[in-house]
C-alpha cells in the first residue's frame, strides 16, 4: 500500500505539473476545434503507456518514477521487452496529444523542448546511472533493446 502510495503521490506532482497542468496553462483560451479532439488519441494512448509502466515499476521493480526511489531491480518485461523508455514515450505523446486538442505551437514548443531535455536526461544520467547499478544485465538489455522506437520484443533467457 505504501508503494502505490509513493507511485501515486509522484504521479500527481511530476508528471501531474509537467504533463497536465504546464500544458493546460500554455493552450489558455484556446479550445479545441471540430478535428483537433483527435489529439485524444494521442494523449489517452500516453497516459495508458504511463500508468502501466508505473505498475511495471511498482509490481515486478518494487520502486517508483522517482529518481530517489528507483525500481529495485531491472525493470525488462511489459513495454520494456519492446522500447527501453515507454515512459517517457508515454509522457511525449500526452504532450503532444495536449498541442493537437488545442492546435497550440506554445504546448508543441514545449513538447518538443520536454522531448530533448529527457533525451539528454536519460543520455548523461540514468543510463551511466543503471549501467552502474545493473552492470551486465543492462549492457545485454541495451543491446538488444532501442531506446526510443520499439521493436522485437525482449528474450531475457
Amino acid at each position: 500500500m505504501r508503494l502505490f502510495v509513493k507511485n501515486l503521490l509522484f504521479t500527481i506532482f511530476m508528471p501531474g505539473t509537467f504533463i497536465v497542468l504546464v500544458p493546460l496553462w500554455l493552450a489558455s483560451g484556446r479550445s479545441p476545434s471540430c478535428w483537433s479532439w483527435l489529439g485524444l488519441v494521442p494523449l489517452a494512448l500516453g497516459a495508458a503507456i504511463y500508468f502501466h509502466c508505473m505498475w511495471d515499476f511498482a509490481v515486478k521493480g518494487r520502486g517508483t518514477p522517482a529518481p530517489i526511489d528507483p525500481p529495485r531491480t531491472l525493470v525488462v518485461s511489459g513495454l520494456f521487452r519492446c522500447v527501453r523508455n515507454p515512459m517517457y514515450v508515454g509522457i511525449i505523446l500526452v504532450l503532444a496529444g495536449w498541442a493537437i486538442l488545442f492546435t497550440s505551437a506554445r504546448v508543441l514548443l514545449y513538447a518538443i523542448g520536454a522531448a530533448l531535455f529527457v533525451h539528454l536526461f536519460i543520455v548523461f544520467y540514468e543510463e551511466p546511472t543503471l549501467r552502474r547499478r545493473f552492470g551486465a544485465s543492462y549492457q545485454d538489455y541495451c543491446r538488444h533493446v532501442r531506446r526510443w522506437l520499439p521493436g522485437r520484443p525482449y528474450d531475457k533467457s
